[in-house]
Protein backbone atom coordinates (compact mmCIF):
# COMPACT_ATOMS: atom_id res chain seq x y z
CA UNK A 1 0.00 0.00 0.00
CA UNK A 2 2.59 2.32 1.13
CA UNK A 3 4.81 1.37 -2.54
CA UNK A 4 1.36 1.90 -4.44
CA UNK A 5 1.36 5.53 -2.74
CA UNK A 6 4.86 6.30 -3.54
CA UNK A 7 4.28 5.02 -7.09
CA UNK A 8 1.42 6.92 -7.57
CA UNK A 9 3.59 10.26 -6.24
CA UNK A 10 6.06 9.55 -8.61
CA UNK A 11 3.71 9.07 -11.36
CA UNK A 12 1.67 12.46 -10.79
CA UNK A 13 5.14 14.50 -10.43
CA UNK A 14 6.42 12.82 -13.62
CA UNK A 15 3.01 13.67 -15.31
CA UNK A 16 3.28 17.22 -14.03
CA UNK A 17 6.47 17.65 -15.33
CA UNK A 18 5.71 16.21 -18.77
CA UNK A 19 2.53 18.49 -19.25
CA UNK A 20 4.58 21.34 -18.19
CA UNK A 21 7.30 20.41 -20.41
CA UNK A 22 4.57 20.31 -23.18
CA UNK A 23 3.17 23.54 -21.88
CA UNK A 24 6.31 25.44 -22.42
CA UNK A 25 6.29 23.68 -25.56
CA UNK A 26 3.03 24.93 -27.15
CA UNK A 27 3.14 28.20 -24.97
CA UNK A 28 2.15 30.81 -27.22
CA UNK A 29 4.94 33.22 -29.29
CA UNK A 30 3.12 36.28 -27.66
CA UNK A 31 4.23 35.33 -24.18
CA UNK A 32 7.70 34.79 -25.28
CA UNK A 33 7.46 38.40 -27.16
CA UNK A 34 6.40 40.05 -24.17
CA UNK A 35 9.79 39.08 -22.65
CA UNK A 36 12.12 40.30 -25.54
CA UNK A 37 12.76 44.00 -24.51
CA UNK A 38 12.49 46.99 -27.16
CA UNK A 39 16.04 47.28 -29.44
CA UNK A 40 17.49 50.50 -30.54
CA UNK A 41 20.00 50.07 -33.18
CA UNK A 42 22.56 52.91 -32.55
CA UNK A 43 24.40 53.83 -35.83
CA UNK A 44 27.67 55.85 -35.10
CA UNK A 45 30.37 57.57 -37.94
CA UNK A 46 33.41 57.21 -35.86
CA UNK A 47 34.30 54.88 -32.57
CA UNK A 48 31.67 54.08 -30.35
CA UNK A 49 34.33 55.15 -27.21
CA UNK A 50 34.17 58.65 -29.17
CA UNK A 51 30.82 59.15 -30.48
CA UNK A 52 29.12 57.67 -27.56
CA UNK A 53 29.32 61.10 -25.25
CA UNK A 54 28.23 62.78 -28.18
CA UNK A 55 24.89 61.05 -28.29
CA UNK A 56 24.23 60.61 -24.79
CA UNK A 57 21.37 62.84 -24.77
CA UNK A 58 19.67 61.40 -27.23
CA UNK A 59 19.95 58.41 -24.08
CA UNK A 60 19.28 60.88 -21.51
CA UNK A 61 15.99 61.85 -22.88
CA UNK A 62 14.64 58.27 -23.61
CA UNK A 63 15.53 57.35 -19.87
CA UNK A 64 13.56 60.69 -18.81
CA UNK A 65 10.58 59.45 -21.23
CA UNK A 66 10.74 55.53 -18.93
CA UNK A 67 13.15 53.74 -21.17
CA UNK A 68 16.15 52.62 -19.18
CA UNK A 69 18.27 50.33 -20.68
CA UNK A 70 18.49 47.30 -19.97
CA UNK A 71 14.93 47.19 -18.08
CA UNK A 72 12.58 48.36 -20.76
CA UNK A 73 15.19 49.20 -23.22
CA UNK A 74 18.22 47.90 -25.32
CA UNK A 75 20.61 49.69 -27.21
CA UNK A 76 22.76 47.94 -29.80
CA UNK A 77 25.47 50.15 -30.61
CA UNK A 78 27.32 49.95 -34.01
CA UNK A 79 30.93 52.07 -35.31
CA UNK A 80 31.13 52.99 -38.77
CA UNK A 81 35.37 53.51 -37.78
CA UNK A 82 34.87 56.92 -40.44
CA UNK A 83 34.82 54.50 -43.50
CA UNK A 84 32.44 55.17 -45.33
CA UNK A 85 33.14 51.51 -47.78
CA UNK A 86 31.88 49.48 -44.40
CA UNK A 87 28.45 51.65 -44.24
CA UNK A 88 26.39 49.15 -45.89
CA UNK A 89 28.06 46.20 -44.55
CA UNK A 90 27.24 48.10 -41.16
CA UNK A 91 24.32 48.66 -42.00
CA UNK A 92 22.98 45.09 -43.05
CA UNK A 93 24.54 43.76 -39.86
CA UNK A 94 22.75 46.03 -37.39
CA UNK A 95 19.56 45.38 -39.76
CA UNK A 96 20.17 41.89 -39.58
CA UNK A 97 19.73 41.66 -35.84
CA UNK A 98 15.89 43.13 -36.12
CA UNK A 99 15.87 45.90 -33.64
CA UNK A 100 12.61 47.63 -33.30
CA UNK A 101 14.33 51.05 -34.60
CA UNK A 102 17.64 52.60 -36.07
CA UNK A 103 19.11 55.69 -35.04
CA UNK A 104 21.07 56.86 -37.63
CA UNK A 105 23.48 59.92 -36.16
CA UNK A 106 24.45 61.02 -40.09
CA UNK A 107 23.01 61.59 -43.24
CA UNK A 108 25.40 58.83 -44.82
CA UNK A 109 24.13 56.24 -42.35
CA UNK A 110 20.81 57.10 -42.47
CA UNK A 111 21.13 56.63 -46.60
CA UNK A 112 22.91 53.36 -46.22
CA UNK A 113 19.92 52.01 -43.86
CA UNK A 114 17.31 53.48 -46.70
CA UNK A 115 18.94 51.21 -48.87
CA UNK A 116 20.28 47.72 -46.59
CA UNK A 117 16.63 47.69 -44.74
CA UNK A 118 14.22 49.78 -45.84
CA UNK A 119 11.44 47.81 -43.62
CA UNK A 120 12.88 48.74 -40.61
CA UNK A 121 11.79 52.42 -38.37
CA UNK A 122 14.28 54.66 -38.55
CA UNK A 123 15.46 57.99 -36.95
CA UNK A 124 18.35 60.27 -38.08
CA UNK A 125 19.67 63.57 -37.40
CA UNK A 126 21.71 65.54 -40.41
CA UNK A 127 22.89 68.36 -41.65
CA UNK A 128 22.31 68.17 -45.15
CA UNK A 129 17.99 68.19 -46.73
CA UNK A 130 16.92 64.63 -45.84
CA UNK A 131 14.53 65.53 -49.10
CA UNK A 132 17.38 66.16 -51.84
CA UNK A 133 19.15 63.34 -49.93
CA UNK A 134 16.36 60.92 -50.92
CA UNK A 135 15.85 60.63 -46.94
CA UNK A 136 12.25 61.08 -46.89
CA UNK A 137 9.53 62.66 -49.27
CA UNK A 138 8.91 66.13 -47.84
CA UNK A 139 9.98 67.72 -44.16
CA UNK A 140 5.86 67.26 -42.96
CA UNK A 141 5.11 63.90 -44.39
CA UNK A 142 7.97 61.67 -44.50
CA UNK A 143 5.89 59.32 -46.42
CA UNK A 144 9.07 56.49 -45.76
CA UNK A 145 9.87 54.86 -42.84
CA UNK A 146 11.93 57.40 -41.97
CA UNK A 147 12.07 60.47 -39.90
CA UNK A 148 14.65 63.13 -37.76
CA UNK A 149 15.69 65.84 -37.49
CA UNK A 150 17.72 68.65 -39.48
CA UNK A 151 20.26 70.83 -38.01
CA UNK A 152 19.40 74.25 -40.23
CA UNK A 153 23.19 75.66 -40.48
CA UNK A 154 21.39 78.44 -41.94
CA UNK A 155 24.64 81.20 -42.05
CA UNK A 156 26.57 79.62 -39.54
CA UNK A 157 29.36 79.66 -41.93
CA UNK A 158 29.61 83.99 -42.24
CA UNK A 159 29.00 84.05 -38.48
CA UNK A 160 32.12 80.85 -38.07
CA UNK A 161 34.43 83.35 -40.26
CA UNK A 162 33.28 86.42 -38.47
CA UNK A 163 34.10 85.00 -35.07
CA UNK A 164 37.35 83.39 -36.73
CA UNK A 165 38.34 86.83 -37.29
CA UNK A 166 37.90 87.77 -34.00
CA UNK A 167 39.77 84.77 -32.54
CA UNK A 168 42.71 85.20 -34.62
CA UNK A 169 43.10 88.98 -35.57
CA UNK A 170 45.86 88.45 -37.37
CA UNK A 171 45.23 85.69 -39.72
CA UNK A 172 45.10 86.48 -43.32
CA UNK A 173 45.21 83.11 -45.21
CA UNK A 174 43.40 79.38 -44.10
CA UNK A 175 43.30 76.44 -44.97
CA UNK A 176 39.56 74.80 -45.97
CA UNK A 177 39.43 71.06 -46.31
CA UNK A 178 36.61 69.25 -48.66
CA UNK A 179 35.56 65.60 -49.02
CA UNK A 180 34.60 65.07 -52.74
CA UNK A 181 32.15 62.63 -51.41
CA UNK A 182 30.07 64.37 -49.22
CA UNK A 183 27.05 66.20 -50.68
CA UNK A 184 26.69 69.42 -51.28
CA UNK A 185 30.73 70.27 -51.04
CA UNK A 186 30.69 72.37 -54.36
CA UNK A 187 28.16 74.84 -53.06
CA UNK A 188 29.09 74.60 -49.83
CA UNK A 189 32.88 75.89 -51.01
CA UNK A 190 32.03 78.77 -53.13
CA UNK A 191 29.76 80.15 -50.10
CA UNK A 192 32.45 79.63 -47.80
CA UNK A 193 34.86 81.24 -49.86
CA UNK A 194 32.33 84.28 -50.33
CA UNK A 195 31.85 84.34 -46.30
CA UNK A 196 35.31 84.31 -45.49
CA UNK A 197 36.28 87.02 -48.25
CA UNK A 198 33.70 89.19 -46.80
CA UNK A 199 35.78 89.37 -43.17
CA UNK A 200 39.14 89.67 -45.02
CA UNK A 201 40.27 86.14 -45.32
CA UNK A 202 41.17 84.22 -47.99
CA UNK A 203 40.47 80.51 -48.06
CA UNK A 204 43.25 78.46 -50.05
CA UNK A 205 41.06 75.19 -50.12
CA UNK A 206 41.94 71.27 -50.38
CA UNK A 207 39.92 68.27 -51.88
CA UNK A 208 40.49 64.72 -51.21
CA UNK A 209 39.08 61.65 -51.73
CA UNK A 210 40.70 59.17 -49.70
CA UNK A 211 41.13 60.33 -45.66
CA UNK A 212 45.03 59.00 -46.35
CA UNK A 213 45.43 62.28 -48.05
CA UNK A 214 44.91 64.42 -45.11
CA UNK A 215 47.86 63.92 -43.75
CA UNK A 216 49.62 65.45 -47.17
CA UNK A 217 47.43 68.11 -47.05
CA UNK A 218 47.66 69.41 -43.18
CA UNK A 219 51.03 69.23 -43.83
CA UNK A 220 50.89 71.53 -47.47
CA UNK A 221 49.24 73.56 -45.35
CA UNK A 222 52.17 74.05 -42.79
CA UNK A 223 55.03 74.45 -46.28
CA UNK A 224 52.47 77.00 -47.15
CA UNK A 225 53.07 79.19 -43.99
CA UNK A 226 49.10 78.27 -43.18
CA UNK A 227 48.43 78.30 -39.21
CA UNK A 228 44.39 77.54 -39.16
CA UNK A 229 42.17 75.46 -41.45
CA UNK A 230 38.14 74.89 -41.19
CA UNK A 231 37.39 70.70 -41.84
CA UNK A 232 34.16 70.73 -43.55
CA UNK A 233 30.77 68.39 -43.01
CA UNK A 234 32.01 64.73 -44.02
CA UNK A 235 31.42 61.27 -42.97
CA UNK A 236 34.88 60.30 -43.00
CA UNK A 237 36.71 63.69 -41.15
CA UNK A 238 33.47 63.46 -38.49
CA UNK A 239 34.17 59.87 -37.75
CA UNK A 240 38.14 59.97 -37.59
CA UNK A 241 38.26 63.23 -35.88
CA UNK A 242 40.85 62.55 -33.33
CA UNK A 243 43.20 61.12 -35.55
CA UNK A 244 42.91 64.64 -37.98
CA UNK A 245 43.25 66.81 -34.87
CA UNK A 246 46.37 65.12 -33.66
CA UNK A 247 47.78 65.53 -37.71
CA UNK A 248 47.00 69.15 -37.20
CA UNK A 249 48.88 69.87 -34.00
CA UNK A 250 51.71 67.96 -35.29
CA UNK A 251 51.79 70.65 -38.48
CA UNK A 252 50.68 73.42 -35.87
CA UNK A 253 47.53 74.27 -37.82
CA UNK A 254 44.65 75.07 -35.57
CA UNK A 255 41.59 73.86 -36.71
CA UNK A 256 37.94 75.72 -36.98
CA UNK A 257 34.85 73.01 -37.78
CA UNK A 258 30.97 73.09 -37.76
CA UNK A 259 30.40 70.76 -34.88
CA UNK A 260 31.32 70.50 -30.96
CA UNK A 261 32.42 67.29 -31.46
CA UNK A 262 35.65 68.90 -33.32
CA UNK A 263 36.16 70.86 -30.11
CA UNK A 264 36.65 68.46 -27.90
CA UNK A 265 38.48 66.14 -30.64
CA UNK A 266 41.15 69.18 -30.71
CA UNK A 267 39.63 71.53 -32.59
CA UNK A 268 40.40 75.33 -31.58
CA UNK A 269 37.02 76.88 -32.32
CA UNK A 270 33.31 75.41 -33.34
CA UNK A 271 30.09 77.16 -34.02
CA UNK A 272 27.20 75.43 -35.35
CA UNK A 273 23.91 73.81 -34.43
CA UNK A 274 23.40 72.97 -31.43
CA UNK A 275 24.21 68.91 -31.79
CA UNK A 276 22.93 68.21 -27.94
CA UNK A 277 19.41 69.30 -28.56
CA UNK A 278 19.13 67.68 -32.03
CA UNK A 279 19.75 64.14 -30.38
CA UNK A 280 17.13 64.93 -27.62
CA UNK A 281 14.85 66.13 -30.22
CA UNK A 282 15.82 62.78 -32.12
CA UNK A 283 15.41 60.70 -28.96
CA UNK A 284 11.49 62.05 -28.67
CA UNK A 285 10.59 61.68 -31.94
CA UNK A 286 11.73 57.71 -31.43
CA UNK A 287 9.93 57.52 -28.10
CA UNK A 288 6.54 57.95 -29.97
CA UNK A 289 7.15 55.05 -32.39
CA UNK A 290 8.00 52.80 -29.91
CA UNK A 291 5.08 53.50 -28.82
CA UNK A 292 3.34 52.96 -31.75
CA UNK A 293 3.31 55.83 -34.41
CA UNK A 294 4.69 55.63 -37.46
CA UNK A 295 7.93 56.88 -38.60
CA UNK A 296 6.53 58.07 -41.70
CA UNK A 297 3.58 59.90 -40.06
CA UNK A 298 6.09 61.95 -38.16
CA UNK A 299 7.53 65.34 -39.38
CA UNK A 300 11.23 66.21 -40.02
CA UNK A 301 12.12 68.37 -36.92
CA UNK A 302 14.05 71.30 -37.53
CA UNK A 303 16.82 72.69 -35.05
CA UNK A 304 17.94 76.22 -35.62
CA UNK A 305 19.93 76.67 -32.21
CA UNK A 306 23.50 77.53 -32.32
CA UNK A 307 26.41 77.42 -29.95
CA UNK A 308 30.22 78.20 -29.89
CA UNK A 309 32.93 76.27 -28.51
CA UNK A 310 36.27 77.25 -27.86
CA UNK A 311 39.38 75.18 -26.61
CA UNK A 312 41.54 77.19 -24.71
CA UNK A 313 43.61 74.19 -24.25
CA UNK A 314 44.25 73.80 -27.50
CA UNK A 315 45.39 77.58 -27.82
CA UNK A 316 47.51 77.24 -25.54
CA UNK A 317 48.86 73.69 -27.07
CA UNK A 318 49.30 76.14 -30.27
CA UNK A 319 50.73 79.15 -28.76
CA UNK A 320 47.97 81.36 -29.20
CA UNK A 321 45.74 83.17 -26.50
CA UNK A 322 42.03 83.66 -27.50
CA UNK A 323 40.82 87.27 -26.86
CA UNK A 324 39.10 87.69 -23.15
CA UNK A 325 35.72 88.98 -25.37
CA UNK A 326 35.63 85.74 -27.41
CA UNK A 327 35.91 83.37 -24.72
CA UNK A 328 33.06 85.72 -22.34
CA UNK A 329 30.51 84.91 -25.55
CA UNK A 330 31.22 81.38 -25.99
CA UNK A 331 28.64 79.08 -24.59
CA UNK A 332 31.17 76.42 -23.73
CA UNK A 333 35.18 76.73 -23.31
CA UNK A 334 37.56 74.02 -22.84
CA UNK A 335 40.07 74.42 -20.56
Amino acid sequence: MRGMTTRRTVLGAIGAAGWGALGALFRPTSLFAQAKIPTIAVLYAGESEDDEPVVRPFFEQLARSGWIEGKNIAYDRHSGKGTRQYLATMASIAAGRAPNLIYATTASLAAAVLKEAAALPMVFTTTIDPVGAGLVNSLAKPGRNATGVLQVTGDAAPRRFELVRQALPQLKRMGSIYDRGAREYQSRKAAHEKAASIVGIELVTAEFTNFEAIARILANFKRAGLTAAEVTPSFALIGRRREVANLAALNGVALVAHRYEWAEAGALLTYGVDVAESHRRAARIADRILKGAKASDIPVERVQKFELVVNNRAASTLGLQIPKPVLQRADRVIA
